[in-house]
């Protein structure tokens, strides 16, 4: 696929979620009751019962992570989400900035955008703000915030290299990032990384791990942290859909493998 088919193709993806009642669960779009639900992100996502902030209306079950656990957020600070969804990480690093701080949520789905100012709206909250836009293009001026945050996002965007180095200038001197992102280890069979359904699920998107980390390090970065990784397992049914039996169970097995991780570093 050429870059912006991928990106139609995700934008479409995630427009469907947004449209799915968190609370009833019911769709009012294509994707259908149910078939969110059986899509491989919501596999990946980490148990967001702890932070404070939390709001369950925003959770969609699309992280495979808690970047803001890591991420250093101080009082006051401008902090920047990648891929805001409805706003999820969002509410959290605002209960990290406070009052004085300010928290942007950046996103290409307008579906998506709409949903996080919704629930933004139920909050009160005055220094939350999202916006409509493409992480390889960020609609903000050079040295804007101290601390960029994403959480299962820039394996979906297809020049990969081009957005770390958006992050780099809208970071102020001596800011940080902190992502959650999904990575690989071995090669995984040629059947699952290319299938579409699995891109927009954050799997065949993904990069190699030391691939990933070479792009932030050639991207000016300094103090780079690896906080966590954890591995990804797909539900055996679903692998079957794309895989052999043997390539399963090499999969399975740890011949190869899906990788979450959290990762930061400074400018």
């Amino acid at each position: 696929m050429k870059n912006e088919d991928l990106k139609h193709l995700v934008k479409e993806k995630y427009g469907a979620i947004a449209a799915v009642d968190t609370q009833t669960g019911s769709a009012s779009c294509c994707c259908g009751s149910g078939c969110c639900g059986e899509a491989p992100y919501a596999s990946f996502n980490d148990n967001y019962s702890g932070p404070e902030g939390y709001n369950p209306e925003a959770d969609l079950n699309l992280g495979c992570g808690l970047p803001t656990e890591f991420a250093g957020i101080r009082e006051g600070d401008r902090v920047l989400d990648l891929g805001s969804g409805a706003g999820n990480d969002c509410f959290v690093a605002r209960s990290q900035t406070g009052a004085k701080g300010r928290v942007t949520g950046l996103d290409m789905t307008e579906a998506m955008v709409q949903k996080a100012r919704e629930n933004l709206a139920k909050t009160g909250f005055d220094n939350i703000d999202f916006v409509a836009g493409d992480i390889e293009d960020m609609p903000f001026p050079d040295h804007a915030f101290d601390v960029v945050i994403s959480n299962c996002v820039l394996n979906l965007v297809p020049e990969k290299a081009r957005a770390f180095r958006e992050i780099f200038r809208v970071l102020k001197p001596g800011g940080h990032f902190c992502i959650s992102d999904v990575v690989l280890q071995g090669e995984l069979p040629a059947a699952l990384k290319e299938a579409a359904e699995m891109y927009a699920g954050c799997v065949s998107g993904a990069m190699q791990k030391r691939e990933y980390l070479d792009f932030i390090e050639g991207s000016g970065f300094s103090d780079i942290v690896l906080h966590k990784s954890k591995p990804i397992i797909l539900p055996e049914d679903l692998l079957l859909k794309y895989l052999s039996d043997k390539e399963v169970h090499d999969l399975l097995e740890g011949k190869s493998g899906i990788y979450s991780i959290t990762v930061g570093a400074s400018k």
